[in-house]
């Protein structure tokens, strides 16, 4: 059912000083700021020949980021994202086989614009898994 892998996101604590070193320190190609209000995060690509690392921040009150941060105040990897050809057959074949989807279990438009859904870490060894549709 899952295909490539997306991302890996790394929540961190200045968004600016970690886009930066990627950059400079490891001479990545490093995109824009995007808003995700609707998320709650800010966020940054870094192109990788093979996938993305996208660094998240918390953006607006109530982010779910910040308290990430509150318990990892130096940063750290927060979910990893597998894409999936649809997201609703995915979603279906997952709660019947007892797999939770977080919020309210309709897809939200992410970062890049397609239809993402996550997944409860506990139902998968403590990580947090975005499925986005491509």
């Amino acid at each position: 059912m899952i295909g490539k892998l997306n991302h890996i996101a790394i929540a961190v604590p200045n968004l600016l000083e970690a886009a930066e070193k990627y950059k400079n320190t490891l001479g990545a190609q490093v995109g824009k700021p995007i808003d995700q209000p609707e998320h709650g995060v800010t966020v940054i690509f870094v192109e990788l020949p093979n996938t993305k690392i996208e660094l998240i921040f918390p953006f607006g009150d109530n982010s779910p980021i910040e308290n990430f941060l509150d318990k990892n105040p130096a940063g750290g990897i927060h979910h990893v994202c597998f894409e999936v050809e649809d997201i609703y057959y995915a979603a279906e074949k997952l709660e019947l086989e007892g797999s939770r989807i977080l919020g309210n279990k309709e897809p939200k438009i992410g970062a890049h614009g397609k239809p993402v859904l996550f997944l409860h870490p506990k139902d998968f060894n403590g990580t947090l898994i975005e499925l986005e549709e491509v």
